[in-house]
């Protein structure tokens, strides 16, 4: 047989099993509206290497991975990672042959203010991101920037990182040379990516760099990235918005919270209350100006108990600057939970203490399939539903699904037919979104393009739609079965 003929075959069979177990109603066949985007996302720590090369700095990630015993499962870590520093031509290849017209990737802060601080700016940086952007539009795709995605300077750190409001100011210096440098030619920019989930993993699970067990830390931290998201918006409104007419935001992770028993009134409110949590830290200021009612509660209660001298609202002058600081949303997501009250539980979300405090228990269904990480169960509709609340309860937002993918075990080669069935599966429920409920949501990015180093987890699994061979010093890449399924679904622009 030959590998046309295999690869058609089994994308068919992939169809066959997505259809029939995607959704919670029937498959949708439909395209998208014009101008819809299709691409992937990557970060700077995962994807690029080259972590002491051509001056670059120490982040805080680059500290956590080297410390002895290391933290991560298999002791290894991003030095070198897919070595896109070296390779991004190769990077924006795959991304040509996919057909992706849209690239979101972070700055590494460290690669271009090594101690973070706008005295010392390293201009190898600052050249590698034009050539890769300069790269990206010749070939007719877009490029989007994050500029923070966890990998903090380590002298920042080094003065408490987010708690200390001085690095405001700093992130501020390193957006506006961002701005100057690279703004002429990107249209979107995201302030940070998943601070919530930095905040939760860094600072109070400590799975995360910079390792931390401090519930105080973060929530301290988590008010501070909302001021400085602000700071960051508004100096784009005030100095360059007018001549480069570009958009800001933030992306945001989010599960679905299912009620258990969606017949019970008890479990509907905590599911509720689990979503307004989930939003309340991030979004909700940043739409009205300060914290939900939900949030205020738990921070009071925090408070009580001695555990956080984070204050449970903003100041008025605060408020007025962080109200209306977006111009989209980028929603990541990856799945849902069942939710239910109970007194004495653990949280998968925020954490045993927070789990404890929201008197919410968190379980899946048995039925659900899963995939290389436990956290991460494949239910689809749970995407709609999602986008369904953002509309409902944030005013009909611009979306853009920023991240969504599926992980897999290093040895499941490159036939990941599972991984072709989640793909349709959510992307054909943000079709429903769109077009039946009329979400507005403009772009998706799936995660990842690459193999790619994955946080606390190392190379134990895959998230990428290209194999990346890392026991081979070239990293040589190989399209995956699911990058032909996406490279259909961008091609049709949806499902014809």
């Amino acid at each position: 047989m030959s590998i046309f003929c295999k690869v058609a075959n089994l994308i068919t069979f992939a169809i066959l099993v997505s259809n029939s177990v995607c959704g919670e109603d029937a498959f949708l066949y439909d395209v998208f509206p014009p101008g819809f985007q299709w691409g992937f996302s990557t970060s700077s720590y995962q994807i690029e290497g080259a972590w002491n090369e051509d001056g670059k700095g120490v982040n805080i990630w680059d500290t956590f991975v080297h410390r002895f015993p290391s933290p991560i499962p298999d002791k290894r870590n991003g030095d070198i990672a897919c070595d896109s520093y070296h390779k991004f031509d190769h990077d924006v290849s795959l991304l040509k042959y996919i057909g992706a017209n849209v690239y979101r990737f972070s700055l590494s802060w460290s690669r271009i203010l090594p101690t973070g601080r706008i005295d010392h700016i390293n201009p190898a940086g600052i050249q590698y991101y034009n050539n890769l952007i300069n790269l990206l539009l010749a070939n007719g795709i877009e490029p989007i920037v994050t500029l923070h995605q966890w990998d903090l300077p380590q002298p920042l750190m080094d003065i408490g990182g987010w708690q200390n409001e001085e690095v405001i100011q700093h992130f501020s210096n390193f957006a506006n040379l961002a701005f100057h440098a690279f703004g002429d030619r990107i249209r979107k920019w995201v302030t940070f990516n998943e601070p919530n989930v930095m905040c939760v993993h860094g600072y109070l699970t400590g799975k995360y760099a910079p390792g931390h067990k401090n519930i105080n830390e973060a929530l301290n931290s988590a008010r501070n990235i909302v001021k400085s998201h602000a700071k960051v918006y508004r100096l784009y409104d005030r100095v360059f918005r007018l001549h480069q007419g570009g958009k800001v935001g933030m992306a945001l992770f989010s599960y679905w919270l299912e009620p258990k028993d969606p017949q019970n009134p008890a479990h509907r409110k905590i599911a509720e209350y689990g979503m307004q949590i989930m939003w309340g830290s991030f979004a909700f200021p940043i739409v009205f100006g300060n914290y939900n009612d939900e949030t205020k509660q738990l921070l009071g209660k925090l408070r009580k108990l001695k555990l956080t001298s984070a204050p449970v609202e903003f100041t008025l002058e605060e408020s007025v600057e962080i109200k209306g600081s977006y111009d989209f949303w980028g929603l990541n997501h990856y799945s849902t939970y069942l939710v239910e009250p109970s007194k004495l539980t653990s949280s998968i979300l925020h954490g045993d203490l927070i789990g404890l405090v929201l008197g919410a228990k968190i379980s899946v269904d048995p039925k659900w399939p899963q995939g290389a990480r436990n956290d991460i169960t494949v239910v689809p509709w749970g995407l709609r539903k999602t986008l369904n609340w953002i509309k409902e309860r944030y005013g009909s937002p611009e979306i853009y699904i920023m991240e969504n993918g599926y992980p897999d075990y290093p040895n499941a080669g490159v036939e990941d037919v599972s991984r072709v069935q989640f793909h349709r599966g959510y992307i054909n429920e943000m079709l429903k979104a769109v077009r039946l409920d009329g979400v507005g949501v403009t772009m998706y990015l799936a995660c990842g393009l690459l193999d790619s180093f994955e946080w606390s987890l190392g190379y134990t699994v895959n998230f990428g739609v290209v194999y990346v061979n890392h026991s081979d010093p070239e990293r040589p890449r190989t399209p995956k079965l699911s990058s032909a399924c996406l490279q259909q679904i961008f091609a049709e622009n949806g499902f014809t």
